[in-house]
């Protein structure tokens, strides 16, 4: 079948699923590399390795009507940063691979909440494209477990196992699929995370700090401390009795900050300075 495709680095493996089960490429649709999670190089290195053509702008209907007009009958989503148009007209087949237990948690990046949230199992699931994300009827589900542990990077690391994984069964059954899709049940939209969802709370317990900044990882948490407003990429942890007031930096090791918190201590291991042209505090962290 010939197919057209959206993605980037991390969902690669999609790509040369479909690849693998003979689908003939015509066209990638990507986005420009600004960050880790829309890195680029490896995937459109892959499409131009096959000669097929790579865009980076938006796609919108006379890309849909060319693609009908190069004789590709299928687009597969394996990550897009844009809303797809009606892809009906021109198309026989869509499908998106969406990072999340369907119908639970559409959306557009429902890692972070199921780490706050301590999920215990987790999947990707293939849906037919329709106008209202992530609502088409699935073709299937690649389900995982998650540990008590889970960070946002091991959490994304799974997804793109699991996504390759889907990708291969998808691929190779994809009519019979298509055909005996089923319709989701009521789902439940998350939206995209909020400042305040990111920032650190230091009146809180240890468990649920260290859970916030697994959570975000690289993606970094915003807190508020000696009186500067920081971005956090790693910290470490622990419960001790104390009489500190929480959010009071008690001690200081070259670049490590060590925090009072409710039931204990934060250290602050991987942060740096976010410039604030007013003043903020731990209530009024700077947006998104």
């Amino acid at each position: 079948m010939r197919f057209a495709i959206t993605g980037c680095d991390r969902y690669v493996n999609v790509f040369e699923e479909f690849l693998k089960a003979g689908w003939e490429p015509v066209k990638l649709f990507s986005v420009p590399a600004t960050n880790l999670l829309d890195a680029n190089s490896r995937i459109t290195t892959l499409a131009e390795r096959r000669g097929i053509d790579v865009q980076l702008t938006r796609m919108n209907d006379d890309d849909l009507r060319d693609l009908r007009e190069r004789g590709c009958e299928a687009l597969i989503v394996a990550s897009y940063n844009w809303r797809i148009g009606n892809w009906l007209p021109y198309l026989s087949y869509a499908v998106n691979f969406h990072p999340s237990p369907l119908p639970l948690a559409r959306g557009p990046y429902p890692l972070v909440r199921a780490i706050l949230e301590d999920r215990q199992s987790w999947a990707v699931t293939c849906h037919k494209l329709e106008p209202e994300f992530d609502s088409g009827d699935i073709l299937a589900a690649e389900p995982f477990s998650l540990h008590a542990q889970e960070c946002h990077e091991s959490l994304n690391l799974k997804l793109q196992m699991a996504s390759g994984r889907l990708a291969r069964r998808v691929a190779k059954n994809f009519s019979t699929l298509w055909e005996q899709s089923e319709p989701q049940a009521a789902g439940e939209y998350w939206p995209c995370f909020t400042a305040a969802e990111r920032t650190l709370d230091f009146s809180n317990s240890v468990d649920a700090i260290l859970r916030q900044v697994r959570a975000f990882g690289s993606l970094e948490c915003y807190a508020y401390a000696n009186g500067e407003t920081v971005y956090v990429r790693r910290a470490i942890g622990w419960t001790e009795p104390h009489n500190d007031q929480p959010n009071t930096v008690v001690h200081v090791n070259n670049h490590t900050i060590v925090v009072a918190a409710k039931d204990g201590y934060i250290a602050l291991l991987e942060w740096g300075l976010i410039p604030a042209p007013d003043p903020v505090n731990i209530q009024n962290p700077p947006a998104l």
